[in-house]
């Protein structure tokens, strides 16, 4: 057993702004208590965008309304994801108000739900007779899935157990459902996450139908590419269902080949990886090393070739997908706020699988750049999508684009990023440390209490903006019949790969004595492997310091990223940085940088509640008559759509004092243009 108490400035603002701003704002939209203006995400008039209707809607299920469903048929899970923010939320402190509203949820599920444990508004309004009939576009067990999580983080929170009861009633009647025996149907939902749920609900309880469930779900997917087709044409006598979902590719479902077999990460990013996330947990929870062999490849695709610099992951619109290798636009990409969210879930579970460093500096990427992105600073506005470059005017004009927002919306049609973002924020504290085998791994890095059976943490650092981080350290006997040696602990902290880039030392120390790798100081046997620092205790009052430089880093991607060739962008420490034209003039694409750039880097109190800003000299091509040679003058006063290239041009760039900001933090200062790369001359 283990308490985390974060009392970081930093993530304190942002869990603070989730309590207080973010959960009761998106209680007061799920409920239609106030008027937003709900966004659709992209062009798509089929997007349901009028209300969100959540709450209304389980008041019909449950017969305390009149009325029919509204919005899509994944609505329930909004609500659920919004229960389990709350259940975090009131663990790190608790709120009687809140309690009480989340208690009247809990009994509106409950009455919602039927009397053999199914649970999902859409179906029980709409078409009660198709019940798990339609699994490829449904979301019937995507929905379970949550409810599950959700149930179990406030059953974790506030040791009720009526909201867990119907969680599991609603797995058992999924387990009953599904499988391989006698009377049991053979499927899978189309879009994953019940089986994340299930785990969950296992680890909770213990009951081995709930891992054996999600097992059959992952050996099941893939084994037969077409059993949504023909299932569909089973149930649809022959004739195609409507939501034309099956259109898609079987890659976009993650049914081309058994998952065991799955070594890219493909279709819809979102679904890719809640699947990987819950194979890693099944991987661990069942030692199945065949699994983890696969997450392994699966990871090994998406960091090397199909991730941004962000974190981001989902580089098409169409299906909201993965495409191939080295595949990343920056104006045309998805980005995902869910799909950033899943990543970091997945890395944690990799985490817990194999304690290496890359897999928490994946998990900081995606929580710093793309995490954070998701939200405005004042918790009510909102990112779908996540783009590293933006043009208002192609967001506005290019139906292609229509995606890639200038600025955050109010609420969303499809609503699931801003409950995602909300649950994961509240429950930062179990992606800070982890614990495994008597070892305690300082994963993130951040101010917090920590205290776990045989050690007490308490970690000091003004990261992400300062590279040094303190940790005192003290081993504690937790029983009074303890072992003789019980006492003695492992400790381990990550270094993150962003040092190496950097090209600095870290300094390391102990009581203020240097450590070196290996050798043993201060009685503390030292050992670096696989980006962590071990150091063995016991432990009395001991101090671990780290100093990690934060030069401004220019970095480039690989030449087969066709959209990042002669490119580069900007970053320090584990922050990408992002140039907007509030500070840098329009026109971004004209800018340039040459290779004898020096940055410069400043907090500011006064900017974005308090921000590092970088600063460098930069050239911009001029526009217009301006950019045009002697030998090819303008008609009319306007320079030709095409002339003959003039090396003359980049002469005439006039320099320019470049202002750099977190790429989380664009978007905050009203419409304009933005972009993560620039030219590199």
């Amino acid at each position: 057993m283990h308490t985390i108490k974060i009392t970081d400035r930093f993530f304190t603002n942002y869990r603070n702004l989730v309590r207080d701003k973010m959960i009761p704002y998106q209680y007061k939209v799920l409920n239609d208590e106030i008027a937003v203006n709900i966004e659709r995400e992209r062009n798509d008039n089929s997007i349901p965008n009028e209300k969100s209707h959540c709450l209304e809607n389980f008041r019909i299920a449950a017969g305390l309304k009149k009325g029919e469903h509204y919005g899509w048929q994944f609505q329930d899970s909004d609500v659920y994801k919004w229960l389990e923010a709350v259940s975090y939320s009131l663990i790190e402190k608790p709120d009687d108000n809140l309690k009480a509203i989340a208690d009247s949820v809990v009994d509106l599920i409950a009455q919602a739900q039927e009397d053999d444990g199914y649970i999902s508004t859409y179906f029980q309004l709409k078409c009660p007779e198709r019940k798990f009939k339609d699994l490829a576009w449904s979301h019937e067990l995507y929905c379970a899935g949550h409810l599950m999580e959700a149930a179990a983080a406030y059953y974790e929170a506030t040791g009720s157990e009526k909201v867990l009861a119907v969680a599991r009633k609603n797995a058992d009647c999924i387990c009953r459902y599904f499988g391989t025996g006698k009377g049991q149907t053979r499927g899978f939902d189309g879009h994953e996450e019940v089986e994340i749920g299930l785990m969950r609900l296992y680890h909770l309880t213990g009951d081995e139908s709930y891992l054996q469930t999600a097992v059959y779900f992952l050996d099941e997917r893939g084994r037969n590419p077409n059993i949504f087709i023909e299932q569909s044409a089973a149930e649809h006598g022959g004739k195609p269902d409507l939501s034309g979902i099956l259109s898609f590719p079987k890659t976009y479902f993650q049914i081309h080949k058994p998952v065991i077999e799955q070594d890219t990460a493909e279709g819809h990013a979102v679904r890719m990886m809640y699947l990987a996330t819950a194979m890693a947990d099944v991987a661990l929870t069942a030692g199945n090393t065949k699994l983890y062999e696969a997450c392994k490849k699966i990871w090994r695709n998406v960091v090397d070739r199909r991730m941004y610099i962000t974190g981001g992951v989902g580089s098409t619109v169409i299906g909201e997908s993965f495409t191939f290798d080295y595949d990343l636009p920056n104006d045309a990409m998805y980005c995902e706020t869910c799909a950033s969210v899943a990543l970091m879930f997945f890395a944690r579970n990799m985490l817990l699988n194999e304690a290496r460093g890359e897999y928490a500096d994946v998990m900081e990427r995606a929580l710093y750049n793309t995490v954070l992105d998701g939200m405005a600073l004042d918790g009510r506005h909102f990112f779908y999508v996540n783009p590293l470059e933006v043009t208002p005017e192609a967001s506005a004009k290019d139906p292609g684009k229509s995606h890639v927002k200038p600025v955050r919306p109010e609420w969303l049609g499809c609503a699931c990023c801003p409950p995602n973002l909300a649950r994961l924020l509240a429950s930062l504290d179990r992606y800070a440390f982890h614990e495994k085998d008597g070892i305690v791994f300082a994963d993130l890095f951040m101010n917090a209490k920590a205290e776990f059976t045989g050690l007490t943490v308490e970690e000091e650092t003004e990261y992400p903006w300062q590279g040094n981080v303190t940790f005192r350290l003290k081993t504690t006997t937790a029983r009074k019949d303890a072992q003789p040696g019980c006492g003695a602990r492992v400790f381990a902290v990550r270094i993150p790969g962003w040092t190496v880039n950097s090209g600095e030392k870290v300094r390391i120390t102990v009581n203020d004595n240097p450590l070196i790798a290996d050798d043993v100081i201060c009685g503390k046997a030292a050992m670096l492997k696989d980006g962590y620092l071990y150091l063995t205790g016991p432990f009395e009052d001991d101090i671990l310091k780290l100093e990690f430089a934060m030069p401004v880093i220019k970095m480039s991607a690989h030449p087969a990223v066709r959209a990042d060739n002669g490119k580069i962008a900007v970053m320090r420490g584990p922050l990408v940085y992002a140039l907007e034209s509030i500070d840098n003039g329009t026109g971004l694409n004209r800018l340039f940088l040459r290779d004898d750039t020096a940055f410069t880097w400043q907090f500011r109190t006064d900017l974005l509640n308090g921000m590092c800003i970088i600063k460098g000299k930069g050239y911009r091509i001029p526009d217009g008559d301006d950019a045009v040679g002697p030998e090819h003058p303008a008609e009319d006063s306007q320079a030709p759509l095409y002339a003959p290239y003039s090396p003359g041009v980049e002469t005439k760039a006039e320099c320019v004092e470049l202002t750099w900001i977190p790429y989380f933090a664009w978007a905050n200062r009203g419409i304009n243009e933005m972009s993560v790369w620039i030219r590199q001359k």
